[in-house]
Order: structure tokens, then C-alpha cells, then sequence
């Protein structure tokens, strides 16, 4: 029986691997043990970085709708509180979007959430 080396496998997945390591520095980039490692901690930081993506905006959208419902009188849990009441039903990109582009609209809501909250 003769020997099967397996040369057009391996070559895809070296190819693969490379692909993926292209632009990194030293052995990280040619080396296949280095490139290997580096490839697979790049996936480990990519995957939590889109978890932590998540984390960052939804934070980013709560300080922009405290800073623009302060700036109205209003705190943000009261603002909030008050939205719910009204039946107001507006994610946080959304109000903070609203806060950020559309002062004038985002006053109305507050004047709602003010109305409810009292109410």
C-alpha cells in the first residue's frame, strides 16, 4: 500500500491559518506554532470584544439620556420611571439618539414622563 501524504489538506489549513495572521508582526505572521497561538487568543479577544460592545454602547446611551434629562429637570431613574408609566415603550438607543439629535423632541418626552410620574 502506498503512503498518502495528505499535502493538499494541510496546505488549505496552513493557508487558512496564515490568511488570518496576515499584518501581525514577527513569527506571529509565518511561523505556524507562534501564528497559531497568536490566531487563536485574536479569536478569544474578538469573541468578548463583541460581548463587551454590548456593555459599552447600552452604558454610553444611559449617560447621554442622564446628561439630557438632567439638563431638563428631571433625573434618569425618575425619566425612566416616568416613560414606563406613560406606556412610552423607547429603548435607550433610541432616547439617546433622540437626546443627542433631537433636543426638541426629546423635551416633549420628558414633559410626559414628568406628567406621568406626578400623575
Amino acid at each position: 500500500m502506498s503512503r498518502v501524504k495528505g499535502g493538499t489538506v494541510s496546505r488549505r489549513r496552513r493557508k487558512r491559518l496564515f490568511n488570518r495572521a496576515e499584518g501581525y508582526r514577527g513569527k506571529r505572521k509565518n511561523v505556524w506554532r507562534v501564528a497559531r497561538q497568536a490566531v487563536d487568543r485574536a479569536h478569544e479577544h474578538a469573541y468578548k470584544g463583541r460581548k463587551q460592545k454590548k456593555r459599552d454602547f447600552r452604558k454610553l446611551w444611559i449617560v447621554r439620556i442622564n446628561a439630557a434629562s438632567r439638563a431638563n429637570g428631571i433625573s434618569y431613574s425618575r425619566f425612566m420611571h416616568g416613560l414606563a408609566q406613560a406606556g412610552i415603550e423607547l429603548d435607550r438607543r433610541v432616547l439617546a439618539d433622540l437626546a443627542l439629535h433631537e433636543p426638541e423632541t426629546f423635551t416633549e418626552l420628558v414633559e410626559k414622563a414628568k406628567a406621568a410620574v406626578t400623575a
